[in-house]
């Protein structure tokens, strides 16, 4: 069980902002036969989990925005960020669908959080894309160990 809570922790902090790596401990616990679908359930969980901060992050910066503006070094104006916001709701929401890719991914989720992404759909794109991408992992590592 603690290789299961293991991964879950490494792969909610690796959707963070932390430079971690959930690929690793995933393939070497499914080299040593752990329970393909316990490793796709965990890793997907700690990792979409972890996107979900991220989005409540982007919130917490959309709402706090206006005291942001009065410092010089944000260029970013309210109006750009509205305007944006409006475009990624109507044509960006299928790229969370990447919300797996490095650095990419964290921008990804952090933005929809800051352009008002209902939560539900954050949750669900972010996390078929995360399981689609452990699950090209374990063929690959499949493919390897065969």
């Amino acid at each position: 069980m603690f290789a299961y809570f293991s991964l879950f922790a490494i792969a909610f902090f690796a959707a963070t902002v932390l430079p971690l790596s959930s690929e690793v401990l995933f393939g070497a616990l499914l080299a040593q036969e752990y329970s393909l679908a316990a490793l796709l359930f965990w890793a997907t969980l700690g990792n979409t989990l972890g996107a979900c901060v991220n989005w409540w992050l982007g919130t917490l910066l959309r709402n706090n925005y206006t005291r942001l503006e009065n410092y010089r070094w944000v260029q970013i104006k309210e109006k750009d960020i509205e305007r944006a916001g409006v475009w990624f709701n109507r044509y960006g929401k299928w790229s969370l669908l990447l919300a797996w890719a490095p650095v990419l991914g964290d921008a990804l989720t952090v933005f929809a959080g800051i352009a008002r992404v209902p939560f539900w759909q954050l949750a669900m794109l972010a996390g078929v894309g995360k399981f689609a991408r452990y699950l090209f992992i374990a063929g690959v590592a499949a493919a390897l160990i065969n």
